[in-house]
Parts: structure tokens; C-alpha cells; sequence
């Protein structure tokens, strides 16, 4: 029987305005699916006039730029609904969705649909569960007393898979689903035995143990910083812009 980690997966990764879940807009997002390893990809892109200033730190990053955006983008509702389906189709066909960070960019997709659909991402996934893996908790879980930062540019070196083209959706989509395929591979002893179903169960409890041990250090070093331990969506704040 392949391992989960040799067989089909998808990967989800958003650009955006800024870090703030509950106020930055979505201004590119990339689906990847790939049925095997090595296998040519295929890639869906779409491209997102957020309808709101794009700071020249966010340009930096992306190089997407507010004019460029407002010329070529389209209007945010129906691409979320679109993004929103295409993860659905996913979840129906039971293929696990590598999100880096998760409660990143899933929680800015539920704020974007709440915000032009009046619609949530949860009710999405009522029929079929999406079945999330984040490399960043699984090597942190995995490989927790390595020292050093752990984004998927660090990931990325330390697992010797290529990225090209950082901070453009559908290569840090395509980068971020290589390095859970490396990960599997590395700790296959401790993962092969597990369905994507139950990794995703724990990884829920990993993450949430992970922001404890974070929220205790912030402690410790006198840093007014709350770190949410849901995984891989955090919950609505009636506060959301």
C-alpha cells in the first residue's frame, strides 16, 4: 500500500497585503496537484484586485503591486468562491492539501469569504473533511530540538528541495508539498503507519502544544504576544474586518 507521502497530494498557498489575518486581503493564491512524485503538476493560479491599498511592504515581498493588481486582478468574491471549491474538490476526492502554516492562509480565506460571500470556509468541508498537512508543524514535531527558524526558505535548505521564485504562490505551493514528501521520507518510521485523516488529528494537538511552549517562552522573556493554538483554522472573531 503507498505511504501518503508517495502518493497524490494537492497544496494551497496565498499572497497578501500584509501578516493580519482578521484585516489583510488575499491578493494571489495557487492550487498545485500532483498525482505522484515527479509527476508534472497541475497548477491553477488566480490573481486577486483586493479592492484596498497594497503597502509597499507587501509589494516587496511578492512584487505584486497595487497597480498591477487593479489592472489585471479580478474582484475577490468570485475568486473565493472558486479557491473555496477547488479546496472542496479536494476534500471530496481524499486528497490531503499541504498548507504551509496553515492557520495562515486558510484563516485569511475564511476571513475573505466571510467578508464578500457572507459564507464561511467550514462550510465547505460539511460533506468531506479537508485533510490538511503543514510541514511547518510536522518538522517542528518531528525535529523539535533542531535549532533555527523553520519558514519554508529554512525548510526548504535543511530537506534539499529547490525553491524558485519565493513568494509566488504557486512556487511556494509547489516547494512546500516537496518538502512534506521529504519529511514523510525522513521520519517514515514514525509516519508511514498513519492515514492523512489521523495526521491531521494530531497535528491539530502537536500545533497546539507547539503555541503553548511558544506562549511560555514569550512569557519568560517579558513579550506581550498571544499565540492562537488552533490548528489549522483559527475561529471567528466578531472583530473581523
Amino acid at each position: 500500500m503507498t505511504c501518503w507521502y508517495e502518493g497524490p497530494l494537492a497544496a494551497f498557498d496565498t499572497e497578501t497585503t500584509g501578516v493580519d489575518v482578521e484585516t489583510d486581503r488575499i491578493v494571489s493564491a495557487a492550487l498545485v496537484v500532483q498525482d505522484a512524485p515527479g509527476t508534472r503538476p497541475r497548477v491553477t493560479r488566480w490573481l486577486v484586485n483586493p479592492g484596498v491599498p497594497v503597502p509597499a511592504a507587501a509589494t516587496e515581498v511578492h512584487g505584486l503591486t497595487e497597480e498591477h493588481l487593479q489592472r489585471n486582478g479580478r474582484w475577490p468574491a468570485p475568486v473565493m468562491y472558486e479557491v473555496a471549491q477547488a479546496l472542496a474538490e479536494q476534500a471530496a476526492v481524499g486528497r490531503p492539501v499541504v498548507v504551509m502554516n496553515a492557520p495562515f492562509d486558510l484563516t485569511l480565506l475564511d476571513r475573505e469569504l466571510r467578508r464578500h460571500r457572507a459564507s464561511s470556509l467550514d462550510r465547505w468541508f460539511e460533506r468531506s473533511p479537508l485533510l490538511v498537512l503543514d510541514p511547518r508543524v510536522l518538522d517542528k514535531h518531528l525535529d523539535r530540538y533542531r535549532k533555527g527558524r523553520r519558514t519554508l526558505a529554512d525548510l526548504c535548505a535543511h530537506y534539499e528541495v529547490e525553491l524558485e521564485e519565493a513568494h509566488d504562490a504557486a512556487a511556494d505551493a509547489t516547494a512546500a508539498l516537496e518538502v512534506t514528501r521529504a519529511v514523510g521520507r525522513r521520519f517514515a518510521s514514525r509516519l508511514e503507519r498513519l492515514s492523512p485523516g489521523e495526521l491531521h488529528t494530531l497535528q491539530a494537538v502537536w500545533h497546539a502544544a507547539q503555541a503553548r511552549g511558544l506562549q511560555a517562552w514569550f512569557a519568560r522573556t517579558g513579550t506581550e504576544e498571544t499565540v492562537d493554538p488552533a490548528w489549522p483554522l483559527r475561529p471567528d472573531l466578531p472583530a473581523a474586518a
